[in-house]
């Protein structure tokens, strides 16, 4: 049950982190890569937004016992 709590916590962080990115890609605060569809698209904000919940979530549950 360990290796399950692991990889949980582990596809949690990325999830944090990939929906950061995605947040500041729709804020246009992060410009990379410079031809990105998502830059100053809002709908990616909150997409973003939701995968870091999910992430949170997972790392939430991962450290429960």
């Amino acid at each position: 049950m360990n290796a399950v709590k692991g990889i949980m916590a582990i596809v949690g962080v990325a999830a944090i982190m990939m929906g950061a990115l995605w947040i500041l890609q729709g804020l246009d605060i992060v410009r990379w890569p410079e031809s990105s569809f998502m830059l100053g698209d809002r709908i990616w904000t909150r997409n973003g937004a939701i995968l870091a919940v999910v992430g949170a979530l997972l790392v939430w549950f991962s450290r429960k016992r």
